[in-house]
């Protein structure tokens, strides 16, 4: 799926959050870097149609991102730096169930892709869970889980290895790399990105550097500097 920013950017209170950006990608893999407070979770939640741009267009998969939103919503899913917070219901599979129904599938049909999410990502025996009883590494499995039931084109991960030992990021790096879907992300975990084909980073509010990983990692060492 092709991502376009035209002069794309957005401003809250008066505050710029990224300045005016224009670019394209379609990278089976695209890591962001950068500063907290860079502009790089601002990208994010535009290339994902979460927020609509102050300024230009976002178009993703040729749809406009503020004219065309309900279409733009069923492409993109988004798994959020604390996924606990994702799951809303009292158990892992009414949650991932909840996308489902919201799309107006019913019955065994419901069933069906709960349970096809849930083997895919080997969480299975975790559906009769509880989120309070899961660990960092579980409850990115399940919030992942609930996104790809429902089939999008791209998935974007903010900070998806924050607060893991290193078990529970092991399972999610190798995850992240086995998705045949597109994925964006966002993280400070350099090793996770090191791999990746493009890597934008933000600084300021702007795009500093786009290019190579390794490139990019040491772009970014330099501005942290």
């Amino acid at each position: 799926m092709r991502i376009e920013f035209h002069d794309a950017g957005m401003a809250f209170e008066g505050r710029t959050a990224l300045s005016p950006l224009t670019l394209a990608f379609e990278q089976t893999r695209l890591g962001v870097i950068g500063l907290n407070g860079s502009g790089k979770s601002t990208f994010a939640r535009l290339a994902g149609g979460l927020i609509k741009p102050n300024s230009g267009r976002v178009l993703i998969d040729g749809l406009d991102s503020a004219r065309d939103a309900a279409k733009v919503m069923g492409l993109c899913g988004f798994i959020f730096q604390n996924p606990a917070n994702q799951i809303i219901l009292p158990l892992v599979g009414d949650d991932i169930a909840l996308g489902l129904k919201a799309r107006g599938i019913k019955g065994a049909a419901v069933t069906a892709a709960v349970e096809a999410a849930a083997e895919r990502l080997g969480i299975t025996a975790l559906l009769v869970r509880r989120p309070h009883e899961l660990s960092g590494g579980e409850l990115q499995l399940a919030a992942l889980a609930a996104v790809l039931a429902v089939q999008p084109k791209l998935v974007i991960f903010d900070e998806p290895t924050n607060q893991l030992d290193l078990k529970n990021r092991a399972v999610v790096a190798r995850t992240i790399e086995a998705l045949p879907e597109q994925a964006m992300v966002i993280s400070h975990d350099l090793e996770l990105i090191a791999g990746f084909e493009r890597v934008l980073v933000f600084h300021q509010g702007g795009l500093a550097f786009d290019g190579p990983a390794a490139e990019a990692i040491a772009h970014y060492r330099m501005l942290a500097a």
